[in-house]
Formats: structure tokens, C-alpha cells, sequence
């Protein structure tokens, strides 16, 4: 994520935890190589005391919210579309939080959604 992910790239937001599973919209990268101020914040679970406001090992990025979808795009659906055959988060055992989609699949999802915004 860190070093792959560009500003205007676009992201699917997955939810595994959640009844059903599946992509409940998307959003857009906005700045990538952003120090994570979660290192620093005392109060926080991923607080690490070696880092500083000079030297912080904890990179990430900053996203936008595009659209909310009307309903999801369960697992289910995913799994059972062919055009959206090799997906990587159909996979078993998958886990990954942060993983890549191709364009393809990326609109297939998009079109699948109905979703108001279109980007070509």
C-alpha cells in the first residue's frame, strides 16, 4: 500500500466482518507518504513509543470517500460473476486487508453497483 498506492487511484471499500461481506462503495487516494499520527498519539493502540514527530517509521496514505453504494456487492456475488473470475478477495483464505483490483473488475464491480459515479 505504501509504496503501490498513487494519488487518484481508486479503491473499493470491502467489509469482511460484516453481514453479508462484501464492496459497499469507493473512494479515491488523495496523498500518499503521509507519517501515520496514530504512531504518536499516546492514547492510541498503535502508539509506538520509538517514533517522532522527526522520525516516524509509519507511513500511510490519505483517501477520500467517493460514493456509498445503494446495497452491496456480497462475496456472493462476486464469487458467482464471471467477469469477475480470478478476483483476488474470491480467493479461500484470503485475508489480506489491502489488496489489488484490476480496471476490469474494478468497473464490472462499479457497473454491478449501479453506482452514480462512473469513471472511465
Amino acid at each position: 500500500m505504501r509504496d503501490e498506492m498513487k494519488p487518484q487511484d481508486l479503491f473499493l471499500f470491502y467489509h469482511s466482518s460484516s453481514e453479508p461481506s462484501g464492496v459497499f462503495g469507493f473512494g479515491k487516494i488523495s496523498k500518499t507518504g503521509v507519517s501515520d499520527p496514530t504512531a504518536l498519539d499516546k492514547k492510541s493502540e498503535y502508539f509506538d513509543p520509538k517514533a517522532t514527530k522527526e522520525n516516524n517509521p509509519w507511513i500511510c496514505v490519505e483517501a477520500l470517500f467517493v460514493e456509498k453504494f445503494l446495497r452491496p456487492i456480497t462475496l456472493a456475488e462476486i464469487k458467482a460473476n464471471k467477469k469477475l473470475k480470478g478476483i483476488l478477495v474470491a480467493k479461500r483464505g484470503m485475508r489480506l486487508s489491502v489488496i489489488p483490483i484490476s480496471k476490469e473488475h474494478f468497473e464490472e464491480i462499479l457497473k454491478s453497483a449501479k453506482a452514480k459515479t462512473w469513471i472511465s
